[in-house]
This record gives C-alpha cells, sequence and structure tokens, in this order.
C-alpha cells in the first residue's frame, strides 16, 4: 500500500498542479480574447477620429501617403497609426496574460515592446506634423519669391523644406532613442560641410549674382544722387 501511495503521489502533485495552472490559463485566454476585441475596437475609433478631423489631408500635403505608396503599401499614415494602437492594446493585453500565468521572463519582454510603441506612435506624429510644416514653409518661400522677382525661389524653398525635414527626422529618431548622439554629430557635420560649400560657392562663383541681388534689393543711394545731379 506504501508502495501504491509513492507512485500515485507524482500523479497527485501533478494533477494538483494542474488545477492550479488551468484557472490562469483559462483566465490568460479570458484577457487576450478581450485585448484583442478591445483592440480592434480601438483601432476603428481612432481611424475614423482621424479621418474625421481629415487628419490623411494633413498627410497627404506633407508627402507622407505619397512616399508609402511608393514603397509598395497602399495603406496611408491614418492607417498606420491605427495599426500601431492596435498592437499597443494587444502587446498590454498579452502583458496582462503572460503576468497572470507567472512568466516573468515573457512579461518583461513584451513590457519593453508595449513601451516602445507609443515612441512609434509620437514619432509618426512628429514626422507627419514638421513633413506638412516643411511643406507649407517651401509654398511661403517660394511664392514670396516669386512676388519679388527672385530668380532662385523654389531652390530657395526646396533647400528650406529638405533642412526643416532633417531637423524633424532627428526629433522623430530622438524620440525612437535611435542612435543617439552619432546621429546629431553627422548632422552637425554635414550641415557644416554644405554651408561651407555655400560659401565657397557664393563666394567664388557667385559675386556677380550677388551683386546683382543686393543692388535689386538695396539700392545705392550714392549711385542714385549722381545720377539724379547729372540729369539737373
Amino acid at each position: 500500500m506504501e508502495q501504491m501511495n509513492m507512485l500515485l503521489e507524482p500523479l497527485r502533485v501533478f494533477l494538483m498542479q494542474l488545477g492550479e495552472f488551468l484557472p490562469r490559463l483559462l483566465l490568460a485566454i479570458i484577457i487576450t480574447v478581450a485585448g484583442w476585441l478591445i483592440a480592434k475596437a480601438v483601432r476603428l475609433a481612432v481611424v475614423k477620429g482621424l479621418r474625421a478631423i481629415n487628419f490623411q489631408v494633413l498627410t497627404e500635403r506633407a508627402g507622407m501617403d505619397g512616399f508609402l505608396q511608393q514603397g509598395g503599401t497602399n495603406a496611408d499614415t491614418t492607417h498606420i497609426l491605427g495599426l500601431l494602437i492596435y498592437w499597443l492594446v494587444i502587446l498590454a493585453a498579452l502583458v496582462l496574460a503572460f503576468n497572470s500565468l507567472g512568466l516573468s521572463h515573457v512579461t518583461d519582454l513584451l513590457g519593453r515592446i508595449t513601451l516602445f510603441v507609443p515612441r512609434v506612435i509620437l514619432a509618426v506624429v512628429i514626422l507627419a506634423f514638421g513633413s506638412y510644416f516643411a511643406h507649407f514653409i517651401q509654398t511661403l518661400i517660394t511664392t514670396y519669391g516669386r512676388n519679388v522677382d527672385l530668380t532662385d525661389a523654389e531652390v530657395l524653398g526646396r533647400l528650406a523644406r529638405y533642412a526643416i525635414i532633417v531637423f524633424v527626422v532627428l526629433i522623430a529618431l530622438d524620440q525612437l532613442d535611435i542612435g543617439g548622439d552619432i546621429i546629431r554629430q553627422s548632422f552637425l557635420i554635414i550641415l557644416a560641410g554644405v554651408v561651407l560649400a555655400l560659401s565657397l560657392a557664393f563666394g567664388i562663383g557667385g559675386r556677380k549674382w550677388a551683386a546683382a541681388l543686393l543692388e535689386r534689393w538695396w539700392p545705392n543711394q550714392d549711385k542714385d544722387v549722381h545720377d539724379a545731379g547729372e540729369r539737373e
């Protein structure tokens, strides 16, 4: 009898552990399914809300939707934001589910991923508004340059837009904590090189253009007085 009890003891322990694990497994499944349903509802609400405030118009004018289409995807920025929020809710549900099962290592990994997703969402929003602002500045500079008969108005507008976009990309990468000081230092080195190249080009090859431009913007008063004296 004692031998029989010794043989059945591992089975009894296994059944006790299984009885304790099954309710937690059931709870984890319920949390996952509920999180999936909530994620679908939140995604639909976010996409409809963004389209209600015409967010897709902003991203289209900023050029982000066109960039995504060139990459071979039919999704726009609004759809991507909805998808990111969908996975944010899913990951949060999985963290709760695995935490209920006592799997701490998996919970820690999913928790880090969950904390990273809001950074991606913020980076996408920064890129959207920053690109739209860059497009607005380009249009403003180009229009003003044409109004004052500036020959290189389109070039100056395009340069201003690219400069703002680079700055916005750096801010977005900083939110993602990618690159850090290496990207910032590389940007400063490239910017210094571009400024030096423009300075040399402007000083060596653009003196006549600069003189004509300055003369058109700020006429020489002494020359005007001299010409008026000769006419008298």
